[in-house]
């Protein structure tokens, strides 16, 4: 049974940094995609973030262009996102995924194309 995991999220005022973790097992991911997609109250869920298996390829939203960085370690099926200079609009539920096959960059935006999601981690930005 695979397993998403996702931790590090916390409360943190604007400009702060926070940086999430998200552990999948249960199979191997080390040639599957990860993201991040996101969910504020009243919205609909929203791309983040994605990692290609190698590392070699990311994908992030406009929003969080130059503040956030995706990573992976795939001796440990684990993907981070590092957030730095937090905005109150970041604010939400932020829910790992990953894909079970290799996906082209161009779907890492779309999140039908990701078969396992976490639970999910609250991040809230206070003024």
């Amino acid at each position: 049974q695979v397993h998403v995991v996702e931790s590090g999220g916390g409360l943190v005022q604007a400009g702060a940094s926070l940086r999430l973790s998200c552990s999948a097992s249960g199979r191997t991911f080390t040639f599957s995609p990860m993201g991040w997609f996101r969910q504020a109250p009243g919205k609909e869920r929203e791309f983040v973030a994605a990692i290609g298996w190698s590392g070699g390829s990311t994908a992030y939203a406009d929003s969080v262009k130059g503040r956030f960085t995706i990573s992976r370690d795939n001796a440990k099926d684990t993907v981070y996102l590092q957030m730095n200079s937090l905005k109150t609009e970041d604010t939400a539920v932020y829910y790992c995924a990953a894909a079970k096959w290799n996906l082209d960059s161009t779907s890492y935006y779309y999140e039908g194309k990701y078969d396992y999601w976490g639970q999910g981690t609250q991040v809230t930005v206070s003024e």
